[in-house]
């Protein structure tokens, strides 16, 4: 995974930029979606992306949104968070980090991923394997 840092927010401009720069085509609506996205480091659900990019003036359809978020991701743009079968969410911060979901208000938040855990420890990996990448998200809730 590409780990530049973005600096938030990217004007039009730097977005078409960064598409470029990953080798994907700056669609109008990859463009207007990627707009979106890079305003602020966040986590965000397709449905959220959607709404909020046809909002804004865009005609974006829910697989273009779909798509184009499987795109950023294998690009490196974005990671995507699988907190459970039902919920994928899109977070603008690709360095490595852990996830909060909050199941009583469906909000994700980072954590450091100085909370990462010990690769030598015994995960009982078959010999000659390593691990590449950890990322955990961790389920709260008050009731």
């Amino acid at each position: 995974m590409i780990q530049e840092h973005i600096h938030f927010p990217l004007e039009r401009n730097a977005v078409t930029a960064l598409l470029r720069q990953r080798s994907i085509t700056p669609t109008r609506q990859r463009q207007e979606i990627a707009h979106f996205l890079f305003q602020k480091q966040q986590h965000l659900s397709a449905e959220h992306i959607l709404d909020n990019v046809n909002a804004l003036g865009s005609t974006v359809s829910r697989a273009t949104v779909y798509n184009t978020m499987a795109l950023f991701a294998r690009k490196g743009l974005i990671r995507e968070v699988l907190v459970d079968r039902e919920r994928i969410f899109y977070d603008t911060n690709t360095r490595p980090h852990h996830h909060i979901y909050n199941m009583d208000t469906g909000e994700l938040s980072d954590v450091d991923a100085a909370a990462n855990i010990d690769e030598t420890s015994s995960l009982g990996l078959p010999e000659g394997f390593h691990v590449v990448e950890t990322e955990v998200v961790i389920k709260v809730s008050q009731k």
